[in-house]
């Protein structure tokens, strides 16, 4: 088929086009953000079905359009059919989809990076066995998703005196991007947080850890911990995004 590509993409969010269309926003492994008109997807005996529904994994062939491409063949390479049956594991799994849709862009230079990463995070949130294996889960894409945005944060040195910070007390401040030490933090008027440095090093192993890996901090860590971790995170990420979110009052109400 002419003018026609195959891609492997994770779908984050559909629109209504008409009656029967719909228009699947996707993150692509080869292009980044692309969307393409599900035709007929709302009919019973449609071809696409299910494989047009949020959080599946395709592999897909779409015909380029002058304004939107046409999802003609779907496969599916993982629904991740474990997380519909948590409502933790489905609002955290959309949080993750809605920070690629908010931070990806079209024909991405990171597009296959951000990709195995997501595909990664939501496979590993679908087979965890608790709350805690979950919000590792993100902990660890939401560090690796921001060092992909080019949002690295700072935990090693003060970002208002420029002196290493090692065991001491020591302040999260998500404006700045990164901690103060405990002698800076009395001059600055920014929101902060006290971050001990047992606290911090469990950020910092999350940021390296592959999602197989489990370290001393991440066999410690409680529930207590994992949300205090992933809340610091998740305000630093809304801070940067260029788009609003809609998943984080639902976060707020189940957290």
């Amino acid at each position: 088929m002419q003018n026609s590509f195959v891609t492997n993409a994770i779908n984050l969010k559909s629109y209504n086009l008409s009656e029967a269309d719909k228009i699947i926003v996707m993150y692509s492994k080869e292009k980044g953000l692309i969307r393409g008109v599900a035709k007929g997807v709302k009919k019973p005996k449609s071809k696409l079905g299910a494989r047009m529904d949020l959080l599946v994994a395709n592999t897909l062939m779409l015909h380029k359009g002058r304004n939107l491409d046409t999802i003609c063949q779907a496969e599916v390479l993982n629904s991740f059919y474990k997380t519909r049956q948590d409502m933790d594991k489905i609002f955290y799994s959309m949080y993750v989809s809605e920070v690629v849709h908010n931070f990806g862009v079209e024909d991405d230079p990171c597009s296959e990076q951000i990709y195995n990463l997501l595909y990664k995070t939501l496979n590993t949130i679908s087979v965890a066995e608790n709350k805690i294996e979950v919000l590792i889960a993100v902990i660890k894409f939401q560090l690796k998703m921001m060092i992909e945005s080019g949002f690295s944060i700072e935990f090693d040195k003060c970002l208002c005196c420029h002196n290493d910070v090692e065991d001491e007390l020591m302040f999260f401040v998500p404006t700045l991007g990164g901690i103060v030490c405990s002698d800076c933090a009395g001059k600055i008027h920014y929101h902060k947080k006290q971050l001990p440095y047992k606290l911090r090093d469990f950020f910092k192993q999350m940021a390296v850890n592959t999602f197989d890996e489990k370290g001393k901090y991440e066999l410690q860590a409680n529930e207590k911990v994992c949300m205090v971790t992933f809340e610091a995170l998740k305000e630093y990420i809304t801070l940067k995004s260029p788009k609003k979110f809609k998943t984080t009052n639902v976060l707020r109400e189940i957290s």
